[in-house]
């Protein structure tokens, strides 16, 4: 049957869109989260129309194999890994920009287009795609689409979800149906746009998006500052968002990420430092005004050293050390992030007890974050090669999920469930909700082909 399989994708596909090479299907069977089981998938295809991954899930449809789609596999949480025998259906070869509407303000666009792709364009027409995950040079929107990812811009303008309109989405059956509307306003039946957002692939799979663009920002400046504590860092970030400014970003690096930053660059960091605060406001002639308010409400919050720029370069300065963050962790050991997010009013408890378990379980937790929304990245971090030290990390990070929840927060924000999460789901869910989604994934898709065992066990 296998082969049978095979011939019949071929027939559908061409030959050079079927893929069954053991080194390719190898270096794509799994996605960033290595502490991910990754199967071994049968084949590869690489569709470049709608119509075409209409007839991929039609032969996965008769011949009753899983399909997983992928993207450009940055994700974190293992959704995009292989299932043994399963179809990797990749949309990397749907990659185009199919138009830019100044006048819609929307882009119409194939999953396979890199996010950074779509900004750059829609930059020259003067317009603006907020969403701005840390890999948007490497992401794909659809896979951003399917995991509803954020970026540092979310604290302002939102997520992924806030940004699609609507979608064309292949079901498991194959048929193809569209969801939402090019209008900027619509609320006849069910909003299945949303439903599809961040379902990881589970429910169908997007050929096409229609996404809400708006008009390109002003010039931004920033200002960085730092404290010697937690507790001051986050008062003064809470502060900022409190104050009636609306900062275009605020990001928090706790004193073990800014120490490591330090040690991989000298940023001119203080030893002590317990606490970095970076904000940014986008609103041109009066940004120089948001960011002297932002740097007095710092000071009164007991920062020991406030930046604040002047111009681009001297913004671009300043944020480098946000950038920094994952290679100055790298060096470090293997990394294991986590995504919780929790009410702004409950970050200080997330970060004390977050320190509590690092020292439990013997392993380094660094937590840099998106801290205007409460959305923060715990990062734990346990030297290679060592089993132990690996089984005591996943234990942390199980730990600094059921903390996040404790407080009234989600095991993620942004980077998905995938099976990285999935365990966990219930605790958050419920299990009367549980059972909800459950009969949604039944009804888009009662065989269960698509992505089985992500998200839901």
């Amino acid at each position: 049957m296998s082969d049978i399989l095979v011939a019949r994708l071929r027939s559908a596909l061409g030959d050079n869109a079927v893929v069954e090479d053991a080194d390719v299907l190898e270096s794509h069977r799994n996605d960033h989260a290595t502490f991910c089981a990754a199967g071994v998938p049968r084949v590869l295809v690489r569709p470049s129309t709608t119509a075409e991954v209409s007839a991929v899930m039609k032969v996965a449809s008769e011949f009753g194999v899983p399909v997983v789609a992928q993207g450009a596999r940055t994700g974190l949480s293992g959704a995009a890994n292989a299932i043994d025998g399963c179809i990797l259906l990749s949309t990397a070869r749907m990659n185009r920009i199919l138009e830019i509407s100044a006048e819609d303000q929307v882009a119409v666009v194939q999953p396979g287009v890199v996010n950074a792709e779509l900004s750059r364009a829609v930059l020259e027409q003067g317009l603006f795609y907020p969403p701005d995950p840390s890999s948007w040079e490497m992401s794909t929107l659809g896979g951003n689409i399917a995991t509803n990812a954020g970026g540092l811009c979310c604290v302002k303008y939102g997520v992924t979800a806030d940004f699609v309109r609507g979608l064309e989405v292949v079901l498991a059956s194959g048929e193809i149906v569209r969801t939402g509307r090019r209008a900027a306003k619509g609320v006849a039946g069910y909003d299945l746009t949303r439903l599809i957002v961040g379902s990881e692939g589970t429910l169908g799979v997007v050929t096409e998006a229609t996404l809400t663009l708006q008009p390109a920002p002003e010039a931004a400046l920033t200002a960085a500052a730092t404290f010697l504590s937690i507790e001051d860092g986050v008062a003064a970030a809470a502060a900022v968002m409190a104050s009636g400014l609306r900062p275009s970003l605020l990001e928090f690096l706790d004193g073990p990420t800014a120490r490591a930053i330090q040690n991989y660059r000298d940023m001119g960091l203080p030893a002590d430092v317990g606490s970095l605060l970076i904000a940014q406001s986008d609103r041109g002639p009066r940004a120089a005004e948001d960011v002297a308010q932002i740097a007095a409400i710092c000071t009164a919050h007991g920062a020991v050293e406030v930046a604040e720029a002047s111009d681009a370069e001297e913004s671009r300065m300043l944020l480098e050390a946000r950038r920094l963050v994952n290679p100055a962790l790298e060096p470090l050991g293997v990394t294991l992030v986590d995504d919780v997010s929790v009410p702004r009013s409950k970050l200080v408890a997330l970060l004390r007890g977050i320190a509590e378990i690092a020292t439990k379980y013997d392993v380094l937790i660094c937590c840099p974050g998106h801290v205007g929304d409460g959305n923060m990245h715990p990062t734990v971090i346990f030297e290679r090669d060592n089993p132990a030290a690996q089984e005591r990390a996943l234990e942390a990070f199980g730990a600094v999920m059921e903390l996040g929840l404790a407080l009234g927060g989600t095991i993620t924000g942004e980077h998905g469930v995938g099976l990285l999460k999935a365990r966990w789901l219930e605790d958050e869910l419920g299990p009367v909700s549980l059972d909800l989604h459950r009969r949604i994934k039944q009804a888009f898709d009662p065989a269960g082909l698509l992505n089985p065992g992500k998200v839901l066990r």
